[in-house]
């Protein structure tokens, strides 16, 4: 569903870029070129007002707040990162990779990978050709509906953890970036069995919500509303205890990774768990983060010791 989404949305600025550079080509063609390049360039636009609204509105005392030379190399790292990820592999190649569920993984700690807000499997093309190469298990899951409440992704995680748990004999690790944090923690509430996952990383989940949906900049559906930092699902949350044991043995099996430069979860330690290991990128965004280099690398790490 958001495949098809985004290949139309391409379409339509692609097409309103040429309509706007024909029509005013012949009256005023400086007008026209601007135009034109104006509507290719929305992302580029749409990701300066986020790294705006974030310059007034993320400081977070707990953390260094970054300059403006990191800033601007971590909008610049970002608008690569969500051209590639959202323009070619979402749109294009969501598909490309299939789930690795072959008979060589049983034995070998498995993956279920859960995406964020507005996106799809395709966001971990590059993680999957990775633990492909290791022959590690995993599933990449499609939350859908795109814009339903977060409980709705419940019995899709669940299906996942049950076909990765099926192939290797191993209760798998859960990697999550963003909404998918959530998602994660709706799906382990819903467990008498808190086993049944071996961990559940996070990469730039807002745990407590984020202050950029105060703005109302992420109010396109159910799930942003539930993200909202006052919302009654989001306090519900986190005011329950996801297993029934003590918060502090709990919180042992959570990594969340969270950055200073975070542009849509914000205030940074909104994507910190108490008790959790918790830590901290600098100078890096919210797509960025899922493919950085640390990020990465110490999760498989994790994956490959169980």
């Amino acid at each position: 569903m958001l495949a098809r989404a985004l290949q139309m949305l391409i379409l339509s600025f692609a097409l309103l870029a040429t309509l706007w550079f024909s029509f005013w080509w012949a009256v005023f063609p400086a007008l026209a070129v601007a135009g034109a390049v104006l509507i290719a360039t929305g992302t580029v636009w749409l990701l300066v007002l986020q790294f705006v609204v974030f310059s007034l509105m993320g400081n977070d005392p707990a953390v260094t707040r970054p300059s403006f030379v990191q800033l601007v190399q971590a909008w610049w790292r970002e608008l690569v990162c969500v051209l590639r990820l959202f323009g070619w592999h979402q749109a294009l190649r969501s598909q490309a990779v299939p789930d690795h569920l072959d008979a060589s993984t049983q034995g070998k700690r498995g993956v279920v990978m859960i995406h964020g807000f507005v996106s799809n499997r395709g966001l971990w093309v590059d993680w999957m050709k990775r633990l492909h190469s290791l022959d590690h298990a995993y599933v990449a899951v499609n939350l859908e509906p795109v814009l339903g409440s977060i409980d709705d992704y419940v019995p899709i995680i669940e299906a996942a953890v049950q076909r990765v748990t099926a192939a290797t004999g191993l209760p798998p690790v859960l990697v999550c970036h963003s909404m998918g944090g959530l998602a994660a923690r709706a799906w382990l509430l819903k467990q008498d069995d808190p086993t049944r996952a071996a961990r559940i990383v996070t990469i730039g989940t807002p745990h407590h919500g984020t202050a950029l949906a105060r703005l109302q900049l992420l109010a396109l559906g159910r799930n942003a509303a539930e993200m909202h930092p006052g919302s009654s699902w989001l306090q519900d949350l986190n005011a329950k205890k996801e297993i029934k044991r003590p918060v502090s043995e709990y919180c042992i099996s959570f990594v969340c990774y969270y950055s200073n430069s975070d542009n849509i979860v914000f205030p940074a330690t909104t994507a910190c768990l108490d008790g959790a290991d918790n830590r901290h990128v600098p100078g890096v965004a919210h797509v960025a983060l899922l493919v950085d280099v640390r990020v990465m690398d110490e999760t498989l790490k994790l994956i490959q010791t169980g």
